[in-house]
């Protein structure tokens, strides 16, 4: 099941679980959709997968399986690196 983080982990962006600007790779690393563009280009810097639209979860389905609130962060921002 999804964790549904809570924000970018590039500018911290607040990304609630009903947010459709939310972007994940298959890790769950999570970007809003403007750092996955621009400072990104779709691709995932922790592990170098496709960042894709985070599906949105029912709001029946929240309350049984609520949303992560555990926030990360890269504190060094969110150059693009490719892993190895």
């Amino acid at each position: 099941m999804l964790s549904l983080r809570p924000t970018c982990e590039c500018c911290n962006r607040d990304l609630p679980p009903d947010s459709g600007h939310a972007m994940i790779c298959t890790f769950e690393c999570t970007f809003c959709a403007g750092c996955a563009e621009t400072k990104l280009a779709g691709t995932c810097p922790n592990c170098g997968g496709e960042l894709v639209r985070r599906p949105v979860r029912p709001v029946a389905m929240l309350k049984k399986y609520p949303a992560s609130t555990e926030r990360v962060l890269k504190p060094e921002g969110c150059a693009p690196e490719r892993a190895v």
